[in-house]
This record gives structure tokens, sequence and C-alpha cells, in this order.
């Protein structure tokens, strides 16, 4: 269902199921003190994407989306905790570089930093 929203382009159903599926996460760790914080920083993760969707989905990294979620749900259920934060690591970098992307191409492309 993920990645159908991610094919129709319908950045309201993605942002939510990928909210849904991290939030699936932080309330298995039974911290409510994590979940709480974790859900305010999803948040903002939520708008900072809605910025830059679009370059997202037309990006070179456009066929990592929903591989990334594959692999901490393949990691969580062979309990593997080293290869699921190397997979939640990898997924917030890759979140991260096709932030920073998107500023370098469209905000800052004039600007002599």
């Amino acid at each position: 269902m993920y990645l159908q929203a991610v094919n129709n382009g319908d950045f309201q159903e993605m942002s939510e199921r990928s909210k849904a599926f991290h939030m699936a996460i932080a309330h298995a760790s039974h911290n409510p003190y994590f979940t709480s914080t974790y859900e305010r920083l999803l948040g903002e993760g939520q708008r900072l994407l809605h910025l830059h969707f679009d370059h997202v989905v037309s990006s070179a990294s456009a066929h990592r989306l929903g591989r990334d979620h594959d692999e901490m749900i393949e990691a969580i259920a062979a309990r593997d905790a080293d290869a699921a934060e190397k997979a939640a690591h990898e997924h917030t970098m890759l979140f991260q570089q096709r932030f920073l992307d998107y500023m370098r191409q469209n905000l800052t492309a004039a600007i002599s930093v």
C-alpha cells in the first residue's frame, strides 16, 4: 500500500503510511517517552518531506522507497538488532541526502555559499 501511494503520487497517503510504520516500531518499544518524542520528530519529518516530495519520487534514489521499510521489517522479524539499526540509519541518511539534494537544486542554486 505504501509503494502504491508513492506510485500514485499520493503524498498524504504515503506520508501517513510511513508514519504509521514508524510509530508501530516506536509503540513496540513500550517506552512512552520515546514514543511521544519520536511522534513529534516524525511530524517534523512529514513537513520536510512535503516540501520535496516531487523531488523524492523523481530522484535517482526513488527505487529505494519502500525497500528501506522492508529491510527494517526483515531485520526486526529476524531479531537482528544490528541489522535493524543499520537499516534504520541508512533510511535516515537517505532522507537527509534527498532533502539536501533538493535544497541544493531548488533553493540554494543561485546563492553563493
